[in-house]
């Protein structure tokens, strides 16, 4: 009997372990399919370039993580030691793509960014010199054109189409190891990464390493449905956290590289922050959703159509905004002089504005902080010292109404984040244009009850909720 339990235990195991085989995905045809129009790439630098090791950045929330790795592109020349500072020609590797017979290559535009010159190893051990026909910093996209025709050309797919827990598949040139393949699944899709505002990335957990930027990653068709971009790490290697630029973004802007040279995007003109709960309940909505407008820009679309500081998009052009980071991409991808329909929330009522949208300026223009102007301080029921804005501040900060914070003593005015230096500009929906009006809007709020406030804080807008309590 005994035997038999143990037989049968064997028995039962091997069929869950050929059960669980049988659902895995089988990656060799396609990686042989594939693989041929994957590219090594290396350049040579104009000017030397910061060793990798010596980046840092901030994580999803904005918090700063030591020792991080964003852009993987560079390694040890074989046999040798990683460059530095002092290299003359300091060497950096990533991958590509060929998308086309007659030599068009994508790959990201960090990989080739100060490039003097650019080097395409091909599948068949060919090294073709490479020009850049373009490179968009914006969405870390750059096409390459190398003299050969009948070249393999890769599958492009549909990455709107992607969800996660599909699985996925790159093939790139990690420390320089051609052709590696790793595989993994989509983790989420539609991610915004601090200061890519332009790119809703794809998150996977493939393993991706220096040398992968710009190389492919593919669904299991064999299309490519994303271009591998960026990792988080705290380690500096890889920790499950991995980034594609979507092949739609990609696509886009790569044909407008190859027809005019550049990237235009589209351009709403408004500064925009995350609606958190205590802010939905300020605004009197059932949840926390959309994009708050927190400064809408001076000769900009936003303005034109009527969009208002305290508008909430709640939905632009058919797509619903559940986060502030869904709009800048979605807008961005509108073509200039296009009108689109977006839906807002407006002191607790929706609203529909029809706005036609602008091209994107090539620079934003810095904000400065400034020194607060001393003016005689008045006391009120938020605890706050106040005084009238002064001529200066508004240059500086290009406002025309407020007042500003001299000192936050203990109270309500604390409690809601405020800190001295803020410029109050708007109150519970009504401009601030002088310290008695305000101390009079301040007396007229209701007790235990949520409103916006709008302050400018170091030259950028942002509204804050604002609670009394009734101690």
């Amino acid at each position: 009997m005994k035997r038999f339990v143990i037989a049968f235990s064997i028995l039962l195991a091997v069929i869950v372990s050929l059960n669980a085989q049988a659902q895995l995905p089988d990656f060799k045809p396609l990686v042989k399919k594939a693989s041929p129009a994957v590219v090594n790439i290396s350049t040579i630098q104009k000017t030397p370039t910061k060793s990798a090791t010596g980046f840092n950045f901030q994580g999803p929330n904005g918090e700063e993580i030591p020792e991080i790795f964003r852009h993987f592109f560079r390694f040890p020349d074989q046999g040798g030691e990683p460059d530095t500072p002092q290299s003359k020609t300091p060497r950096s590797l990533g991958s590509g793509f060929i998308i086309s017979s007659d030599g068009y290559i994508l790959t990201n535009h960090h990989v080739v960014k100060s490039a003097e010159q650019v080097l395409v190893r091909l599948s068949d051990r060919r090294e073709l010199e490479a020009e850049v026909v373009g490179s968009d910093e914006r969405s870390d996209v750059a096409l390459l054109k190398i003299d050969a025709v009948g070249l393999p050309v890769a599958k492009v797919g549909d990455s709107s189409q992607l969800e996660p827990g599909e699985w996925v598949l790159a093939i790139g040139s990690p420390f320089g190891f051609d052709h590696s393949v790793t595989a993994g699944i989509v983790s989420a899709t539609g991610r915004a990464l601090a200061n890519e505002t332009y790119v809703p990335f794809i998150q996977t957990d493939v393993a991706i390493n220096p040398g992968n930027s710009g190389g492919p990653l593919f669904n299991l068709d064999g299309e490519v449905i994303g271009i591998n971009s960026q990792i988080y790490t705290r380690s500096g290697g890889f920790m499950g956290l991995s980034f594609a630029i979507p092949i739609d973004v990609a696509m886009n802007v790569s044909q407008q590289l190859k027809t005019e040279g550049y990237v235009t995007r589209g351009w709403l003109g408004v500064v925009i922050q995350e609606v958190n709960k205590d802010l939905a309940e300020s605004f009197g909505l059932e949840k926390p959703a959309g994009a708050l407008v927190a400064k809408v820009l001076r000769n900009s679309p936003a303005e034109a159509a009527g969009l208002k500081e305290g508008d909430i998009i709640v939905k632009f052009d058919g797509q619903t905004i559940n986060m502030s980071s869904d709009l800048p991409h979605q807008v961005g991808r509108v073509s200039p002089g296009s009108e689109i329909k977006m839906s807002v929330v407006r002191n607790g009522d929706k609203e529909k504005i029809w706005v036609t949208i602008g091209t994107l300026p090539n620079e934003g223009r810095p904000q400065k902080a400034s020194q607060n102007q001393q003016a005689e301080p008045e006391s009120n029921r938020l605890n706050i010292v106040i005084s009238e804005l002064a001529v200066e501040q508004k240059e500086k900060w290009n406002i025309n109404n407020g007042i500003s914070i001299q000192r936050v003593l203990p109270g309500a005015g604390a409690n809601a984040g405020l800190v001295a230096g803020d410029v109050v500009t708007m109150l519970n929906g009504s401009r601030v244009e002088s310290v008695p009006q305000f101390i009079e809007l301040v007396n007229q709020l209701p007790e235990s009850k949520a409103v916006p406030m709008r302050i400018v804080r170091r030259g950028s807008p942002l509204f804050i909720p604002l609670k009394l309590r009734n101690d």
